[in-house]
């Protein structure tokens, strides 16, 4: 388990639940968005909190660029602690690459600039970084001069936070995880928190972060107190005010929410701030209200998700609720679940189970799908790709969860479907057999980032 708020409800603490009901409703009927997880805070209490079987409360889920606010809060600790200026130069924490880094922008880059992403590169530089230096991104990254002065333009850009993990770890002389642990996790409750490496053995940082729900919303909560928990300063106040509000200016970003400026690691929004990362997850902190929301999710649109925020939640914050609209919200919440497949029963597979010994799906990056049956006569569907391989037992009717995994099956005829989701990430996989033919497709409902079947799991 992790951080253990309050519990309360929604009029004790001035929302009316008919609008949390309202939210949840659009994110379940919003096209492109697909809920995992919410939970709502007022006064630092729990006014709701739900999750979308198979998804559950005490599990972590994949945080993918949300990861960089924790990055983020491990700079700021760090400055309070005196480990770091925010305003010395990002080369003299790598002393070893002084004498080949010679241009002149890139030596005058800070360590405010990375936190900014402003580091005076126009667009992202992951790619051209790691072709310079396949096993060292910051080298990569301080050999690639920027377009422009530091500070002076806006690019979304993962070398700027990773490098700010390395300038971490080389001042603490540890791991980002063993930094925060005693200074950030352990007074905020937060007891699970892994994170993605890279194949030196770094946390990547600017994603791969993997913690619960309850989580989130404890650092968009401590943010919220500028910086103080149970009494306790883990943040400066002077750092919260730099990191929640406009560093740089970004009107060229094509959203309403994603055009508002950029702090420190944090999106600023037309209510508020956040932290967020790829596929709906978020970190949403409305100081005005004393509201902190957070949700996990499956989403390819966004922009939709906060939408429904300010056009259900915040209408609610402030108006008066009933005990019979927070039963009614209580219970619906309790109930949620993300619908199974439906149809036929499996039944039994053909004396030769289908199965693709050739790449599948087109992109979905596996090499091979096999169905089968064990002991039991249930269905189990396997799943290879470069990473290794998944076996994961498919539920009738209902979400099987094995692991990390959970599937649902049904079929019509000859026609097999098979839905797996990695719970502890955003994304599903669509499987489709036809027992007639033996052909196997793969095609993953939202494509994982930088895990292949094998690895998408939580990771220390």
């Amino acid at each position: 388990m992790t951080t253990t708020f309050r519990r309360s409800s929604p009029s004790a603490l001035g929302i009316d639940a008919a609008g949390v009901d309202r939210l949840a409703t659009a994110l379940e009927q919003t096209p492109l968005v697909e809920p995992h997880s919410l939970v709502v805070l007022r006064h630092g209490a729990v006014a709701a909190e739900g999750w979308w079987a198979p998804f559950t409360p005490d599990r972590p889920h994949l945080l993918y660029s949300l990861s960089k606010s924790f990055t983020a809060a491990a700079v700021g600790i760090a400055v309070r602690a005196g480990l770091v200026d925010l305003d010395a130069t990002v080369i003299s924490h790598f002393p070893e690459l002084d004498s080949e880094v010679t241009d002149a922008r890139t030596r005058r880059m800070r360590v405010r600039h990375l936190l900014a992403m402003a580091s005076g590169h126009r667009t992202e530089t992951i790619d051209r970084a790691e072709a310079i230096d396949p096993t060292n991104t910051v080298r990569g990254f301080l050999l690639l001069p920027p377009d422009e002065e530091p500070g002076s333009v806006f690019a979304y850009n993962q070398p700027c936070t990773y490098t700010l993990g390395e300038i971490v770890r080389r001042v603490s002389g540890g791991s980002l995880l063993e930094f925060l642990r005693p200074r950030l996790f352990a007074p905020l409750g937060i007891d699970d928190f892994t994170w993605r490496r890279d194949e030196s053995g770094a946390e990547l940082g600017y994603s791969g972060g993997y913690t619960t729900t309850d989580a989130i919303a404890a650092l968009g909560q401590l943010y919220l107190q500028r910086g103080v928990w149970d009494g306790e300063r883990i943040l400066d106040e002077d750092w919260v005010e730099q990191a929640t509000s406009v560093q740089v200016a970004n009107p060229d970003e094509t959203n309403p929410d994603w055009s508002q400026g950029y702090g420190f690691q944090f999106w600023m929004a037309r209510r508020g701030f956040r932290g967020d990362g790829a596929y709906g997850q978020f970190c949403v902190v409305l100081p005005e209200h004393d509201v902190v929301v957070a949700v996990t999710g499956q989403s390819l649109d966004m922009q939709a998700v906060l939408d429904a925020v300010w056009a259900h939640l915040l209408p609610a914050v402030g108006r008066d609720g009933s005990a019979d609209a927070d039963d009614a919200l209580r219970d619906r919440l309790a109930a949620l679940a993300l619908p199974p497949l439906t149809g036929g029963p499996l039944g039994s597979l053909p004396a030769v189970a289908p199965s693709s010994p050739v790449p599948v799906g087109g992109d979905s990056g596996l090499e091979a799908v096999h169905l089968s049956q064990d002991a039991d006569r249930r269905w189990v569907v396997t799943l290879v790709d470069a990473s290794g391989e998944v076996t994961a037992p498919v539920g009738e009717g209902v979400w099987l969860v094995a692991g990390a995994t959970a599937a649902s099956g049904a079929r019509t005829g000859d026609a097999v479907a098979v839905d797996v989701r990695f719970v502890d990430t955003p994304h599903l996989l669509h499987v489709r057999a036809d027992l007639a033919t033996g052909a196997v497709t793969a095609a993953w409902e939202t494509q994982p980032l930088h895990d292949g079947v094998a690895t998408l799991r939580r990771q220390g």
